[in-house]
């Protein structure tokens, strides 16, 4: 079993040089990192015989991690291959996960709460877009302001779950880009945060951007795993990041429940409209509003999925989900271009389920199991398919 993981990582690698991006992160040998174009039915063959011999791998939990990454990576070599698969399948096949549509009903029923949440009269995206307006933080001051969320995130994932020593990350203002914020592993317990400011960072969406890519999500679950199953255990399947696999739902999820699992709803609204209200200049009831929205708004959640569905299942066009996503994502025009530009992109398309589903599948598992099964979730290979079971 020794070759398993240097075979795994060369497929990605080989894999990546026909969808540049496929590879999130790596941090293992460069001698197996060799990124080269090579015949995707060759590539097809390879990923086959490697899901053959990863049946092999006696230890239970590896080999279950392994099975399913492997399958995702041979369902990339058949789309590379020419293969037509519906995009439904591909979804499946790529994350282990079914992709959800929106009830329409539930939608509305959202929209109804939120008129009644929101402050004002009139259309309910120019009245949001005008709420956002007030709590938006410059850009130049989105650092400073980060520095005390991070400083107070950190202290209480070392707290509760632990950090391995040497862990650390950089924080970067980009622009350009589909998502608002990107964790970018570099190997070695290190990541890079990249913060897109194309659309305004809102104050009280900084606590939860910042545990989602570090403290304790991406950023924290990345170096954990690196520290006790490739450098302690010697898995080094571990060292590289895959964004087109069932890896990436179990570590969204993490993201996404990142915030709840070091702080109650309680505790960040005080702090929102306290010291980081006076922090910023914000005024804390419009934070009170905003939060009050945001949680009405948990019932849209679904809403991306949905526009991803009629784009790519329904063959709808694009200005026909440009107008769903300025209804019921209350977007503006620009960001539902954003959403829509990251529900085109290749290597998104289907990633857009592993928020909502990863979301509730790890929030599931911290409603039965708590902080204990969240820190599992931070230190073991886990699959969909068992926080489902």
């Amino acid at each position: 079993m020794s070759d398993i993981a240097e075979r795994y990582v060369r497929l990605a690698h080989a894999i990546d040089a026909h969808s540049e991006g496929f590879i999130d992160g790596y941090g293992g040998p460069q001698d197996w990192a060799v990124r080269e174009r090579r015949d995707p039915q060759a590539l097809r063959d390879e990923a086959q015989a490697l899901l053959g011999d990863v049946a092999g791998v006696p230890e239970p939990e590896r080999h279950a991690w392994l099975e399913v990454q492997v399958r995702a990576m041979h369902t990339m070599t058949r789309l590379l291959s020419g293969e037509a698969i519906p995009y439904a399948d591909e979804v499946r096949g790529l994350y282990d996960i079914e992709p959800r549509r929106a009830d329409l009903g539930t939608l509305d029923a959202a929209l109804a709460e939120l008129d009644a949440t929101l402050p004002g009269s009139g259309p309910l995206p120019a009245r949001e877009e005008a709420l956002r307006a007030r709590l938006a933080v410059p850009r130049g001051e989105i650092l400073r302001v980060a520095q005390p969320i991070l400083a107070e995130l950190r202290a209480r994932v070392t707290e509760r779950f632990g950090l391995p020593g040497g862990e650390d990350f950089s924080i970067e203002l980009v622009t350009d880009k589909p998502w608002s914020g990107y964790n970018w592993p570099l190997g070695n317990l290190r990541s890079r945060i990249d913060i897109n400011t194309d659309l305004p960072v809102l104050l009280p969406a900084l606590p939860d951007l910042m545990a989602h890519e570090g403290y304790p999500g991406h950023h924290t679950e990345h170096a954990t795993k690196e520290a006790r199953l490739v450098r302690e255990r010697g898995w080094h399947e571990h060292s590289i990041q895959l964004i087109n696999a069932p890896e990436c739902v179990v570590s969204e999820g993490i993201a996404v429940n990142a915030l709840r699992a070091v702080m109650t709803r309680e505790e960040l609204e005080a702090w929102l409209t306290g010291d980081l209200a006076a922090l910023s200049g914000v005024d804390p009831e419009d934070i009170r509003t905003f939060l009050a929205a945001s949680h009405v708004k948990k019932a849209l959640g679904g809403v991306s999925g949905e526009a991803a569905m009629r784009l790519h299942a329904d063959g709808a066009p694009e200005a026909e989900v440009l107008d769903f996503l300025r209804t019921y994502a209350l977007a503006s025009d620009a960001r539902a271009a954003q959403s829509l530009r990251f529900i085109q992109n290749p290597n998104f398309r289907a990633y857009i389920f592993t928020y909502s589903v990863g979301g509730d599948l790890v929030g599931a598992e911290l409603d039965r199991g708590g902080v204990d099964a969240y820190a599992r979730l931070l230190r073991e290979p886990v699959t969909p398919g068992q926080l489902r079971a």
